[in-house]
């Protein structure tokens, strides 16, 4: 062969080069004929595709399992609901609420634009979508775990379901058997049908189930006589229905104005409404309720309270408890409640004289009663008559409560250890100035100069007589002093809800501008008497359906503030019963720790105290009966003013008297900031003081162990003053 010819053939691999990768020597040999595996990559493709097509068959299997098992049941028992059973907290019948109020009406009775504003508010997309929203469902769950608020995610066929077949409990079960009975209903009735059903099954408060009981419970009409605006604030109320009743939260209008106006625009941007239209209407204020006469008396404020605590601490739902057939027993004290009632009779009710005296038309009282150990509450005072006055004056938040906020502005002062403006330690016994009008110093926004009541000026004077005589002046520089933030903290950690309108982090905070209600300021109150020990105020003991009882809040009580703080607090206001303008309370013949106060204008007064066991707030309210707008209680009473050392004090005090009359007398155990000490308190007529140690729990080593009885020179000279009147 020529070497031409050689040079075109392969070149032979040198005799150490085999040609291919040599295999580990450590592995065993592949058997012949075996195929390459395939790489991880492909593994794991290969192994997902086959995981997705068993869940997809898994899923159609339930899906098909569940459409034939589940079938369409009967109505529910929120459709032919019960009444609800109320007790005293010794077992005997507070009250027992009146049957559902439900009446049927056709579709074609509700004028169109009242459906809509329904469709706007709870599902604009019914008539073109299908049964449920897979989708939506799942976007409600993603919020709900993420924390941006519990959401449905149904459907208005959804709801109806759970409305008319179903009930209201957040269970997987019951959202399961939902979805099966919704896909099957849109098979077996019309969009319209399905819309008739729920606008006849929800629930639209003031015990209204359907468009028409709610058309009467609001408006005093009949569903076909909705106007537009008004079948948009029935529509908003779905939402929340007690929150968003205007009548009994008049704090919540904005919320309600603004879901209001929500409905609206979504009326609009759907074509139903235009822009005109829409800018034309305005809020349709609904009338005054007319709770159902079994309630009469105290007994609908009670229940009313009762479920608030009930719904708002989501206990039960709204829905499921208007639904009936819960036993519930409440921590009220019978004999203690009628003892309130005797004691606002006594002091007001029984001196109004309407005829004679216009003022007195507008006088309204509110009380709440709490105990310091426990939290209990024993007493409530919502009104004349709840079949009259539908409003809970207990628990309404929209007065100002005025001085009675000063104590926490101290308690705050205490509790941080905070210094006046020239480097003084705040004491019961540092000297401000308390001249009318006097600028606050160190505060870095727009200047304040607070009035004293009727401009009076007292030039220096120690922390205890400005307490005693409410002196403005000399509060709002405190609350600088200690930093407004630091005294809205205060106040939120003894008791008041955070939400409390007008509870604003500036000097005037000091002053009482923010609208907590009489049982809030219960509960705070209670906790300074508590040695700054708090334990959630409760209305509820026990409740039960059907035999199975619900879990309540624990509730167990937390150190709120140092105890030297708080005991420091209730040593100065022992000085406003004593000498101050809390001095009508001393006739409730017991050691006790009090503040008076009042509204701007006058609208509102208030006395806040308490013993070692028990601590009570009672305010009365000026308010047109006609309109609802807040008034002065100049002249009520036969009166000039009416102060919070007036008739409040003498509610207090008789209240107090009575309800304690088979309790030993027993007077406070102080632990003082040091500095603090007073002088001791002569016994009172009705005899010594019982020095028996408090409770174990209050014993929480915050605040160092005090003298049990200091002494000190005496306090420092006041200014005169006409005894009770109110600053």
């Amino acid at each position: 062969m020529s070497p031409s010819v050689r040079s075109a053939s392969p070149a032979a691999p040198p005799p150490d080069d085999p040609g291919w990768a040599p295999r580990d020597p450590t592995l065993p040999a592949p058997r012949a004929g075996a195929r390459p595996r395939a790489s991880l990559p492909r593994r794991l493709l290969r192994a997902t595709a086959w995981l997705f097509l068993l869940g997809g068959l898994l899923l159609a299997g339930a899906f098909t399992a569940g459409y034939l098992l589940v079938s369409i049941p009967a109505a529910n028992a929120a459709a032919v609901a019960q009444s609800n059973l109320y007790l005293y907290r010794d077992g005997t019948v507070l009250a027992r609420d009146g049957e559902v109020n439900r009446e049927n009406v056709r579709l074609d009775r509700i004028p169109p634009t009242v459906r809509q504003a329904v469709l706007a508010a709870e599902d604009r997309d019914f008539h073109t979508s299908r049964a449920v929203d897979p989708k939506a469902m799942v976007r409600a769950a993603w919020n709900t775990v993420t924390g941006k608020g519990r959401q449905s995610g149904s459907t208005i066929t959804q709801q109806y379901v759970k409305n008319y077949y179903l009930g209201q409990e957040q269970t997987l079960t019951r959202k399961a058997k939902e979805f099966f009975i919704a896909i099957k209903l849109e098979r077996e009735k019309t969009k319209d049908e399905i819309l008739q059903g729920y606008l006849n099954t929800s629930y639209f408060g003031r015990n209204a189930y359907g468009i028409q009981a709610a058309a009467h419970a609001y408006y005093g009409k009949d569903a076909a006589r909705l106007g537009t605006a008004e079948g948009a604030y029935l529509a908003a109320l779905l939402k929340a229905p007690s929150a968003y009743d205007v009548t009994t939260h008049p704090e919540n209008r904005p919320a309600v104005l603004a879901r209001w106006g929500y409905v609206l625009d979504g009326m609009v941007k759907e074509g139903w409404l235009t822009a005109a239209e829409r800018a034309a209407l305005r809020f349709p204020d609904p009338r005054t309720a007319r709770p159902a006469t079994g309630l009469s008396g105290q007994r609908g404020y009670l229940v009313q309270a009762v479920e608030e605590y009930l719904t708002g601490r989501g206990i039960v739902d709204e829905k499921t408890l208007a639904g009936g057939g819960f036993r519930i027993v409440t921590t009220l004290d019978p004999e203690r409640q009628a003892a309130l009632v005797r004691a606002v009779e006594d002091r007001v009710t029984h001196r109004l004289d309407p005829a004679a005296n216009p003022a007195d038309r507008y006088v309204r009282a509110g009380a709440a009663a709490v105990e310091p150990a426990t939290g209990r509450v024993v007493a409530l005072y919502g009104g004349v008559d709840y079949t009259q006055q539908y409003v809970n004056n207990a628990t309404r938040r929209d007065y100002q409560v005025g001085s009675t906020f000063k104590p926490f502005v101290f308690t705050a002062a205490v509790q941080s250890g905070a210094q006046t403006q020239y480097g003084e330690p705040i004491t019961p016994y540092t000297v401000y100035d308390g001249t009318d009008r006097r600028p606050v110093e160190g505060w870095p926004g727009a200047p304040y100069d607070p009035a004293n009541e009727d401009g009076e000026s007292y030039g220096e004077i120690p922390v205890t007589a400005a307490t005693d005589l409410s002196v403005n002046a000399v509060y709002a520089q405190m609350a600088v002093d200690v930093g407004p933030a630091h005294v809205r903290r205060t106040a939120v950690a003894l008791g008041l809800p955070a939400t409390t309108p007008d509870l604003t982090a500036s000097p005037s905070i000091a002053l009482g501008p923010a609208t907590a209600s009489v049982l809030d300021m219960a509960q705070a109150y209670a906790t300074l008497a508590a040695h700054g020990r708090r334990g959630d105020h409760t209305l509820v003991a026990a409740v039960s359906r059907d035999g199975e009882p619900l879990p309540l809040p624990a509730g167990e009580p937390r150190q709120a503030v140092g105890r030297e703080a708080a005991d420091t607090t209730t040593a100065v206001l022992r000085g406003v019963v004593e000498s101050g303008t809390g001095t009508a309370a001393q006739a409730a013949g017991r050691p006790a720790a009090g503040k008076t106060g009042t509204a701007e204008d006058d609208k509102a007064a208030w006395f806040a105290g308490y013993t070692p066991e028990l601590a009570t707030v009672v305010a009365l309210m000026g308010q047109d009966p006609e309109s609802g707008r807040q008034e002065p209680l100049y002249g009520a009473l036969g009166l000039p003013r009416v102060n919070g050392g007036g008739p409040p004090a003498e509610i207090w005090a008789r209240f107090t008297r009575e309800a304690l009359a088979d309790t030993p007398v027993r007077d406070f155990d102080l632990r003082l900031m040091p500095g603090a000490e007073l002088p001791e308190v002569p016994p009172t007529p009705d005899g010594p003081g019982d020095d028996t140690e408090e409770e174990d729990w209050y014993e929480t080593g915050e605040a160092g162990p005090g003298p049990a009885k200091p002494e000190r020179p005496e306090r420092p000279a006041r200014p005169a003053k006409p005894r009770g009147q109110d600053r």
